[in-house]
């Protein structure tokens, strides 16, 4: 009995039909990349310090000093969160005494800021943060806006998969997009905190479930040889041109609403797309809909130049899946042996750190020195060297040797920060572009690296529990940043340690490179470091290998 490719073999691996299909879902992924990242701007909390109202009838020296000073970053500045009492400067004022000469500053009574905020307008026209005053009390809410809009991205990914198996790649696909997009736009309109935060929500969960619904109509129409390439380079990649467009928007429209606007027409010119990417042909014959998957055949032969066969396939040629028997397997198959159960605990650690690191390193760049939309920019646009160094290891290296020195490389430049002198900012700027280059790549490899590592009778459970574990981690990633308002560093310190001790980890992984993928879980290679009694099975996939070393050039799907 043919299988699907077998059957398809004659459309080729790289003809017009799958350059248009990997550039038409490549370029869908886009708008993740500016709506992903949105929050940096319209988080962003602008310097300020507690207004003084007109009616206060202070001096222009008592106005300057109302606020007592702090030591930020090697720098003084007036407090964000406490001024002194107007009515005793408005004595003193009145008096005409001058602050710091007649008066002793330190000694005068404080209290907090009664009359809100003056939020400075050098960078930002607005965010959510000048337009609800989240800050000093309330500076709690903006991290947990982007907790929950990874939330929404956990929601998304636990019921995306399912929607794409039942109701079709494209129609998913598309729906999402228009979900996505459309809670964009309503967010334009929010009235407050909370309308906008459960948007965002909303907004997150349309976002992963195109991501995931495009990814896996790719590599279903795709061939063996593309997938890769589009696994790694091709949505990576524009998922990364989509954040390099983002600080573009965002210097030019200071306005979160306006700038929330103009993020949100690129996803309506995505709707004219659906005449030309079309449904999985997989997915049909799954379903049994031959004719429909074979008219999509016959479309690309001709769109390659190619004259089909008379007879594409018949139904009773390929493999009916709807009416085969899966086997039944369940989430605690995952720590049924001592074995997968190490696995299991060790890919959840690696996919949370790794998470906290790329979305740490992501949503700190305002807070870096120097201009924040250069420094967006930047931080964008290391990651496709990055995505490119991902897919060279992955086509010539072994993985967790490849996956270690990544995550060295990107924890050690992090610990170095603390280190440099204050005048030499720039260098603290490039350092954290050097650990985001390579968290980054590990970030690429981690996909391929765990489906490799899982056999396939639990594969797909393998992978989205690890996925699951990297949503939790950028759900915590916004209050690593958070405890930058303490210690500068301390962001920086944490993310390093967690990323180098992940990395001492990930070389007690298994080996997966140039080894086939096992079926069973007592086929499933060993984790380094742990005496096993070697069963015949292992023995058998071991010797197979020896016999055959397959250098593995997709994952599974």
């Amino acid at each position: 009995m043919r299988d699907y490719e077998e059957v398809t073999a004659f459309l080729g691996e790289w003809g017009p039909f799958q350059r248009l299909v990997f550039f038409l879902l490549s370029a869908s992924i886009i708008p993740n990349g500016f709506n992903g990242m949105s929050v940096v701007f319209l988080t962003a909390t602008p310097e300020h310090r507690c207004r003084v109202p007109d009616s206060a009838n202070l001096s222009l020296a008592w106005r300057n000093h109302s606020a007592p000073t702090v030591l930020l970053d090697g720098r003084e500045l007036p407090h964000r969160c406490r001024r002194y009492r107007l009515a005793a400067l408005a004595n003193f004022s009145a008096l005409g005494l001058e602050p710091g000469r007649d008066v002793d500053l330190d000694g005068l009574e404080q209290e907090s800021c009664l009359d809100g905020w003056d939020f400075s307008r050098d960078v930002y026209e607005t965010t959510i943060v000048t337009e609800w005053n989240l800050v000093c009390e309330d500076d709690w809410k903006p991290p947990l806006t982007i907790s929950l809009f990874f939330v929404g991205v956990l929601l998304g990914s636990f019921i995306s998969g399912q929607l794409s198996d039942r109701f079709g790649r494209k129609k998913v696909l598309f729906v999402t997009m228009a979900m996505q997009t459309g809670f964009s736009f309503l967010q334009v309109f929010s009235r407050n905190f909370e309308m906008f935060t459960v948007l965002f929500v909303l907004v997150g969960m349309g976002q992963i479930s195109n991501y995931v619904a495009a990814f896996v109509l790719g590599t279903e129409i795709l061939g063996k040889s593309v997938r890769i390439v589009f696994s790694t380079l091709g949505v990576c990649i524009f998922y990364a041109f989509g954040y390099m467009v983002l600080p573009l928007f965002a210097y030019f429209i200071r306005d979160w609403r306006m700038l929330l606007l103009a993020l949100t027409v690129p996803g309506v010119l995505c709707v004219l797309l659906w005449w030309f990417i079309p449904e999985s042909p997989r997915w049909l014959i799954a379903q049994g809909r031959f004719e429909e998957a074979e008219v999509i055949i016959r479309k690309a032969a001709k769109i390659n130049g190619i004259v089909a066969p008379a007879t594409i396939f018949e139904p009773s040629e390929l493999q009916d899946l709807s009416s085969e028997k899966p086997q039944s397997h369940r989430v605690l198959d995952l720590l049924r042996t001592r074995n997968i159960r190490t696995i299991t605990i060790m890919s959840i650690v690696l996919w949370m750190t790794i998470s906290v690191g790329y979305f740490g390193l992501s949503l700190d760049t305002p807070n870096l020195h120097g201009d924040i939309y250069v420094n967006c920019f930047l931080s964008a646009a290391v990651e496709v060297p990055a995505y490119v160094l991902a897919w060279l290891l992955l086509q010539h290296t072994p993985r967790r040797y490849s996956m270690a020195a990544s995550l060295f490389l990107g924890g050690s430049v992090l610990l170095f920060i603390q280190l440099v002198p204050p005048d030499l900012y720039y260098l603290a700027t490039v350092l954290v572009m050097v650990g985001k280059f390579g968290i980054t790549s590990a970030f690429s490899m981690v996909y391929m690296y765990t489906a490799e590592l899982y056999p396939t009778v639990v594969r797909n459970m393998g992978v989205g529990v690890s996925s699951t574990a990297s949503r939790l981690g950028s759900i915590l990633s916004p209050y690593f940043i958070y405890l930058g308002a303490y210690d500068r560093f301390l962001p920086y310190i944490l993310m390093g340690s967690l990323t180098i001790l992940t990395a001492i980890l990930t070389l007690f992984f298994p080996e997966s490179f140039g080894v086939p993928l096992p079926d069973t879980i007592d086929q499933m290679l060993r984790v380094k470091g742990i005496k096993y009694r070697q069963t015949p099975s292992h023995t058998r996939i071991l010797k197979d290998s020896e016999d055959s070393p397959t250098i593995l050039k997709s994952t599974a799907f």
